[in-house]
């Protein structure tokens, strides 16, 4: 299987990335073994598995590329993209979908 998957840090930035090994890509990435991600705590928030190399290829391309995958991406994670403070507020059921906090 071939995986493109979303990270988010500390600072609620986002990763798109794409791997064959997802558990090992992520320790990859919160060990410092991708010059975009070191220095910060990295968790799964999302992923899309595909059994072809090609429509993985073709679908982080397309997230990363096109703002308006990208968006709808966020807006059908966004609960997910809620940090556990904001969780446990409550603020899921307050937020309407794809509104970052300030």
């Amino acid at each position: 299987m071939h995986y493109v998957y979303v990270l988010v840090n500390e600072k609620q930035e986002i990763y798109i990335g794409r791997s064959a090994d997802l558990k090992t890509r992520l320790k990859a990435h919160n060990a410092g073994g991708s010059r975009w991600t070191k220095g910060h705590r990295w968790e799964l928030v999302y992923y899309e598995a595909y059994r072809s190399l090609d429509d993985a290829r073709e679908r982080e391309r397309q997230l990363k590329h096109h703002g308006q995958a990208k968006r709808w991406l966020k807006q059908r994670i966004a609960n997910s993209l809620l940090t556990v403070e904001e969780l446990s507020a409550g603020e899921a059921l307050n937020r309407s979908p794809g509104k970052r906090r300030p």
